[in-house]
């Protein structure tokens, strides 16, 4: 069997151009946390499910497991700084952020997201050096603007969109 090595795959994983999402949660003590995420997708329309994969060195992921509910907040083109600071090794990655608590979850929903979905979580699946969130969508927002795409190691943005 041929396998390929963890650098071809980075390169044609990142062939797929990608939103940029913040993932965030509160733990039992009342503490926000959060990480930057591509690896996020729609999974069921019936139930709404999603899910999102989180690499098992995050600092979240405990939080993620005993929490059982997180907010995926879809980045706009302008905020590629929060989603850098999202993904920085930060010991408070909400200091200086004016988030607010999700109605559905209490999870931190951050301010200027293109859409949120608050998630209840239903499934956590192996997947490798990742484990895969499986969430039931209680509550969305939806508002207006571009999304912050990720594409072969650089930001981007849509030419072409209207909203």
């Amino acid at each position: 069997m041929s396998t390929i090595s963890k650098d071809e795959f980075k390169q044609v994983m990142g062939s797929f151009a990608a939103g940029v999402t913040v993932v965030t949660t509160i733990d039992e003590e009342g503490r926000k946390w959060g990480l930057t995420a591509t690896a996020f997708s729609s999974l069921s329309l019936d139930p709404p499910l999603c899910l999102v994969c989180v690499d098992k060195r995050a600092g979240s992921l405990d939080a993620l497991r005993s929490s059982r509910r997180f907010a995926v907040n879809m980045l706009c083109r302008d905020q590629e700084e929060l989603s850098n600071h999202f993904a920085s090794r930060s010991d408070d990655k909400f200091a200086g952020i004016d988030d607010q608590a999700g109605e559905a979850t209490g999870c931190p929903i951050l301010p200027g997201a293109l859409g949120v979905a608050e998630c209840e979580v239903v499934d956590i699946l192996p997947g490798g050096d990742h484990e895969i969130f499986v969430g039931q969508v209680m509550a969305t927002t939806v508002s207006e603007g571009q999304p912050l795409l990720y594409w072969r190691g650089s930001y981007g943005a849509l030419n072409n969109a209207t909203p």
